[in-house]
């Protein structure tokens, strides 16, 4: 199947610019279909599922927002974000120009049992990726990097697996706005007003869905956030993209979260 682009000529909202598609194998479990989006700004995907095939999405550059029930999960370089068949997901992308999104009928075997989750996409990988999904590459050497390229996708030890909302889904509407904005500073009581329900019960439902408050929540969202984005911006402008009013008082919070100051980050 050759490369085929489908410019919109009148993009809307978070939508691309353009985006191609190239498959090879189609119909055959060995197969492998990616889409290509070029986009400006925010890509958007929005809540799905997918019943047919299993979706990988990669956008190298850029930071992908993930979320599977109640986990979020903030996605960077050298990684990309798995979803098996037939899982409720929603993915958001901020930054980069590039983004991927792999469609599969079978399971690499690295990360068979994961449902969706977080997972690595080493150097070769992700060459092959950016390869396959040009014109003209040809079918045979296509489905041999694909082979390739499965190989190069590995599971992280800490990726645990997406929870079902259990509480009253208040505070995974907060946990959802958070997600896609992880700077917002509305107060619980604005939430509140906002879901027409009270502190107190929005305060409950935090506790029973995450296990924490609100303020506690929204300090690990933008604090896990952080760990992502400054793997390509400065302190000063990661401080302000979530939420914190000055670079000391992040480099503060960050400290305490994680032990070792943004300067002295690791994986």
């Amino acid at each position: 199947m050759r490369g085929r682009v489908v410019s919109l000529t009148e993009r809307w909202g978070s939508d691309p610019l353009w985006c191609e598609e190239y498959g090879y194998g189609i119909g055959s479990p060995g197969g492998i279909y990616l889409l290509k989006y070029r986009s400006v700004g925010v890509l958007d995907f929005g809540e799905r599922r997918q019943d047919f095939l299993h979706q990988l999405y990669w956008a190298p550059g850029g930071v992908l927002t993930a979320r599977h029930g109640v986990s979020v999960r903030f996605v960077g370089e050298g990684e990309a974000f798995w979803v098996h068949r037939a899982v409720s997901h929603e993915v958001r992308v901020t930054g980069g120009d590039l983004v991927y999104r792999v469609c599969l009928r079978e399971v690499p075997p690295a990360l068979d049992g994961l449902r969706a989750g977080a997972v690595s996409v080493d150097a070769e990988a992700g060459r092959l990726l950016r390869a396959i999904a040009r014109p003209g590459y040809e079918e045979r050497r296509a489905l041999e990097a694909r082979g390739r390229i499965l190989a190069g996708l590995g599971v992280f030890a800490d990726e645990l697996p997406g929870r079902a909302v259990t509480g009253a889904g208040l505070a995974a509407t907060v946990a959802r706005a958070l997600a896609h904005d992880p700077g917002d500073d509305t107060r619980l009581d604005e939430w509140a007003a906002r879901l027409h329900t009270s502190v107190t019960t929005l305060q409950r439902d935090f506790r029973r869905e995450f296990g924490t408050s609100y303020r506690r929540y929204r300090t690990q969202v933008r604090l896990r956030a952080a760990r992502v984005l400054l793997q390509t911006e400065p302190v000063t402008r990661v401080a302000r993209r979530v939420g914190y009013a000055s670079p000391s008082a992040f480099v503060a919070a960050y400290g305490k979260e994680f032990g070792h100051t943004p300067g002295g980050r690791r994986r």
